[in-house]
C-alpha cells in the first residue's frame, strides 16, 4: 500500500509540474488574445464614431478626412481597455511578468601557485580543502583521484530528498520503517539509526536519522518515501550529479554507501556536493545538528537520541575555526574519511573533505590540522593592502 501511494505521489508531482507548465502556456495565449481584442476594439470603435456622426445628419462635405477621424479616435498615450474604453498609463493593468526558472549556481574551486599540495602530512590519502569565497583549492592530496565515498553518500541522498519533498508540510508525514530497508541495511552490514520494522516515524526524523549517526534504514526510507524505491530514487541522484558538472568523474549506484563496483567519485566532487547542501537552508540545519531527539514512538515511547559524533570530537580539537557541519564514512576499501564545513569569523569559510585514513581519530585529526594551518597562516599573513 505504501509502495503504491509513494508512486501515486511521484506521479501527482509530475502532474503538478505539467499543469505549471500549461499554466504558463495559456498565460502566453491570454496576452496575444488581448491584444487582438484590444484592436478588434479599436476597429469596433471607430466604426461606432462614424456611426453616430451619419446619424446626426452630417453631410458629405461635412465629414472629416482621414486625418481629422484619426485625430478624433486617437489614444491619448495609454491603451483601449476591455469593451473599447479608453484607458491612460495610470489606469492600464500591468502585464503579468513571464515566470523566468532560475539556473542552478555553478560551483567549481580552482588551483593557483599557492596551492599546497599534501604529502605525510596527513595519514588519509585523499584530501582537499577549499576556500569558498575565494573559489580556491586551498590544499590538495590526490583530489581528482577516484574513491570510494562510503557514507559520505548521504550527503547527496538528503540534498536530493529534500529538493524532492513537498516543504514544510512534508516533514510532520509519517512514513513506516519497511522490512525491505530494515533486511538490505543487515545483509550489507551498515550502520542504523535504531529505527525497527514496522515503526512509525517522520520525514523529519528520516532526515536527521541519516546523518546523524549516518542511518541505512533512514536513508533507505528517504528514497523510499521520495520515490517509491531505491533505484528511482538514485536516478535522481546521479541527475542531480549531472546538473552540478560531476556526471564525467561521480557515479552512485545506491543512497547509502555501500560498496559498488559503479558507485565512486573524487573528494573534490564531494566538496562541491556538500556546498550545494550547505546551500539549502533545511540540509544545513540537519548537516549542523549535534543531536537530535526523534518522535515517541510504540517501539521507541521517549524518542532516540541521535548524535553526530564527528562534530562532537571535532569541536574539542584546537582547530582555530568553528567546524559547524559534517558527515562521515567508512568501509574496508575507503578507509574511514569525512566531509566538513568550517568558519574562522570574517576570514572565510571552508570545507575540508578527506578519505582513507587508517583510524577514525586519523580522520579527525586531519580535519584539525587543515583547519588550524590555514587559520595560523591567515594569522601571521600580512594584511592585504
Amino acid at each position: 500500500m505504501k509502495r503504491r501511494y509513494d508512486e501515486e505521489k511521484i506521479r501527482l508531482m509530475r502532474r503538478e509540474r505539467r499543469r505549471r507548465e500549461i499554466r504558463r502556456r495559456q498565460r502566453r495565449r491570454a496576452k496575444i488574445k488581448r491584444a487582438i481584442l484590444t484592436g478588434f476594439a479599436g476597429i469596433l470603435l471607430l466604426f461606432i464614431v462614424l456611426t453616430i456622426f451619419f446619424l446626426k445628419g452630417g453631410k458629405k462635405d461635412d465629414v472629416p478626412d482621414k486625418e481629422g477621424i484619426e485625430e478624433t479616435v486617437q489614444e491619448p498615450s495609454g491603451t483601449k481597455g476591455k469593451g473599447g474604453r479608453l484607458e491612460t498609463e495610470e489606469t492600464a493593468e500591468p502585464e503579468e511578468p513571464e515566470e523566468e526558472e532560475e539556473e542552478p549556481p555553478s560551483y567549481s574551486y580552482e588551483s593557483t601557485e599557492s596551492t599546497l599540495h599534501l604529502g605525510s602530512e596527513l595519514n588519509s590519502s585523499n584530501a582537499i580543502f577549499v576556500d569558498l569565497n575565494k573559489r580556491t583549492v586551498l590544499a590538495g592530496k590526490e583530489e581528482m583521484t577516484r574513491i570510494v565515498p562510503a557514507s559520505m553518500t548521504k550527503v547527496l541522498t538528503l540534498l536530493v530528498a529534500v529538493e524532492h519533498l513537498d516543504l514544510p508540510n512534508a516533514l510532520d508525514e509519517s512514513y513506516t520503517i519497511t522490512a525491505e530497508a530494515i533486511d538490505y541495511c543487515f545483509k550489507n552490514d551498515c550502520s542504523c539509526a535504531g529505527f525497527e520494522k514496522n515503526e512509525v516515524v517522520t520525514v523529519r526524523d528520516l532526515l536527521h536519522g541519516t546523518i546523524l549517526p549516518s542511518g541505512g534504514e533512514a536513508a533507505m526510507g528517504l528514497a523510499i518515501y521520495v520515490s517509491g524505491s531505491q533505484e528511482a530514487f538514485v536516478e535522481l541522484m546521479n541527475e542531480k550529479l549531472q546538473e552540478l558538472g560531476l556526471s564525467e568523474r561521480a557515479h552512485f549506484t545506491n543512497c547509502v554507501g555501500i560498496y559498488e563496483d559503479d558507485h565512486y567519485c573524487t573528494v573534490y566532487d564531494l566538496a562541491v556536493i556538500m556546498e550545494a547542501a550547505l546551500n539549502n537552508d533545511l540540509c544545513r540545519e540537519v548537516l549542523s545538528a549535534r543531536t537530535y531527539q526523534t518522535s515517541k514512538t510504540e517501539q521507541h515511547p521517549e524518542g532516540m537520541l541521535l548524535s553526530n559524533w564527528f562534530l562532537r570530537r571535532i569541536e574539542d580539537k584546537d582547530t582555530g575555526s568553528k567546524v559547524s557541519a559534517g558527515k562521515t564514512g567508512y568501509v574496508d576499501l575507503s578507509g574511514f574519511c569525512a566531509v566538513s564545513y568550517g568558519t574562522n569569523g570574517e576570514n572565510g569559510s571552508y570545507i575540508c573533505v578527506t578519505a582513507n585514513a587508517a583510524g577514525n581519530w586519523k580522520c579527525i585529526n586531519d580535519h584539525s590540522w587543515m583547519y588550524k594551518h590555514f587559520y595560523d597562516l591567515m594569522e601571521t599573513s600580512p594584511p592585504v593592502q
